[in-house]
């Protein structure tokens, strides 16, 4: 089953020209690879405002199934990315960004710093991913595969039993 998927990315630098955008295109790459179609790529300035705005229209205008921001889950001041997207949810799935968490930190005890949200909006799932291409590739590589069956019983293309391991 082929879900929309529309990848922002959060960063002053990218937005200024200053930095290539390559956490982006690793995105669209492990997507597309896992079969979902991406149907809409930007990238803005870490400005909360405009992130929010943006996070709203895209969920609203049902652009999108899943929503994947990279960049803005530090703790500079400009990393607003979470608050942004805490903004716009109407329902927590705080489950995503916790299992991000645990398998970061896997790796790196640096991991506990991400401060990545994972909310719903309407009937798309908004995951915030960090900003590093070596992270991204490592959170996506392991949320992956338990997506494609919480998109499908949110968008209503799967019913919620079985697949879960729960009896």
């Amino acid at each position: 089953m082929s879900y929309r998927v529309a990848i922002l990315t959060l960063s002053d630098k990218g937005a200024r020209g200053e930095r290539t955008d390559e956490s982006g295109p690793a995105i669209a790459e492990m997507v597309r690879s896992a079969g979902y179609e991406v149907v809409y790529q930007n990238l803005m300035s870490d400005e909360l405002e405009p992130m929010k705005k943006e996070l709203a229209r895209l969920c609203d205008e049902n652009v999108c199934d899943l929503l994947l921001t990279t960049g803005g889950t530090g703790f500079s001041r400009r990393d607003q990315t979470p608050e942004a997207t805490l903004a716009v949810a109407e329902r927590n799935a705080p489950g995503i960004a916790e299992a991000m968490r645990w398998n970061s930190l896997q790796i790196t005890p640096r991991g506990m710093l991400s401060r990545g949200a994972s909310v719903i909006r309407k009937d798309t799932l908004i995951v915030n991913l960090p900003g590093s291409v070596k992270a991204v590739r490592e959170n996506l590589e392991y949320i992956l595969p338990a997506l494609s069956h919480g998109l499908g019983i949110l968008t209503g293309k799967e019913s919620e039993c079985g697949g879960h391991g729960h009896k």
